[in-house]
């Protein structure tokens, strides 16, 4: 009697996922992070405040954030990347939800920072879970697909939020979120499981890599040019509401939604400036991004509404150019602990969107928008500077 040739068991093929998927969860992550910006307006009148403290709302949320992103890359190390953005999701249902029971403008903040809290879980987790657990050719696509629905939903927030507050009241626009949010907790659970996580919870060796980190002369460089980009598109986008809102133009709540369209450039120009980048590098990258978008703001000093409206595009456009260098820095200054050094830039980046919300709404109240322009314009010539000493010793490939 012969025994049957062993056979090996078959091989389980990885879980293929649908770049559908991470571009959906970007988009209904990044609604909640500028929804009031088209707001501000409203908010202003509702509460009497004037165009630096009506910021705090968009200010809080991006100090949180700031804060928040290097912890929740620890956490997320330890924890999981998977089980970190399902619980994030449901988290964000609840502060949406206190949103609509605060009357007044410090509630309000305080609540939008509790939302800013929760978003890097989604974040910062979503990056690490895709360029881990995702087979090698289907990362670019995933990562694409993300950044692609993040500038989705960075159109979608202030659009949605301006045309449900015109119809409903700005109250409506907390109980979108808490919807989409619960949105994302559904699809987060789609995700598949981990199957490449190995857990890291030893605290000396994260405070090693942070130190490693700190003494980083590139990383801190690049975390400057972070913090810059994004206090540029803050400051225009903020004191841009409230300008439209103003004669000539008194636009209402909806109509400065539909100027937000802007923001979608962003879809275009991130799969254009993949080629660009890889070709040219990070700092001529920069430099072409900082030149456009200086162009564009000086543009704006202009008052016909639709010259005012290229010149916020061309300056969002460079905005967008430089994120993009920005994070290809990252990840060429840094050959470890890279969750840890991409919360650290988001520390920076959104730190700069928290200082800008106070410092431009000040100067929009001390000098209008002839004043807020040059301010941007020296923020985004200092990230050029700063880029230039901080990389120029990069070639433009590899």
């Amino acid at each position: 009697m012969t025994t049957p040739p062993m056979t090996a068991p078959p091989v389980t093929a990885p879980r293929r996922v649908s770049p559908l998927l991470f571009a959906a969860l970007g988009t209904l992550v990044f609604l909640n992070v500028y929804a009031p910006q088209s707001l501000l307006p409203v908010l202003a009148q509702e509460f009497h405040a004037g165009a630096a403290e009506v910021g705090g709302v968009i200010g809080a949320t991006m100090l949180s954030m700031a804060l928040a992103s290097p912890l929740v890359g620890v956490l997320a190390d330890a924890v999981g990347r998977r089980k970190t953005v399902i619980w994030a999701f449901a988290l964000l249902v609840l502060p949406a939800v206190l949103a609509v029971l605060a009357h007044s403008l410090p509630a309000l903040n305080v609540v939008r920072f509790l939302q800013g809290l929760l978003i890097p879980g989604v974040m910062v987790s979503l990056n690490a879970f895709i360029a881990e657990e995702l087979p090698v050719l289907e990362r670019s696509r995933a990562l694409t697909a993300y950044v692609t629905g993040t500038v989705l939903g960075g159109f979608l927030e202030r659009f949605l939020s301006g045309i449900v507050a015109n119809w409903a009241g700005w109250h409506a626009a907390f109980w979108l979120l808490a919807g989409t949010s619960l949105a994302g907790f559904v699809l987060a659970r789609f995700l598949p499981l981990e199957t490449k996580f190995r857990p890291h919870r030893d605290p000396r060796s994260v405070l090693h890599s942070l130190g490693l980190h700190l003494r980083n002369p590139a990383l801190l460089a690049t975390c400057g040019v972070g913090f810059l980009i994004l206090f540029t598109l803050v400051g225009v986008f903020n004191t841009l509401t409230l300008r439209l809102a103003d004669a000539p133009y008194g636009l209402n709540s909806a109509q400065t939604g539909f100027i937000f369209a802007v923001y979608l450039l962003g879809v275009v120009i991130t799969p254009i400036a993949g080629p660009f980048l890889a070709a040219r590098g990070p700092l001529v990258t920069l430099l072409s991004a900082v030149a456009c978008s200086l162009a564009g703001l000086l543009v704006t000093l202009s008052s016909p509404l639709p010259l005012l409206i290229a010149g916020v595009a061309a300056a969002a456009c460079g905005v967008f150019l430089s994120q993009s260098a920005a994070l290809a820095a990252v990840q060429r200054s840094v050959t470890q602990a890279r969750s840890l050094a991409t919360g650290l830039y988001h520390l920076a980046y959104y730190g700069g969107a928290a200082v800008s919300s106070v410092i431009a709404g000040h100067v929009f109240e001390a000098a209008g928008w002839r004043g807020v322009v040059p301010l941007v314009m020296t923020s985004m010539g200092l990230a050029a500077l700063i880029g230039l000493l901080g990389w120029r010793g990069w070639k433009a490939r590899g």
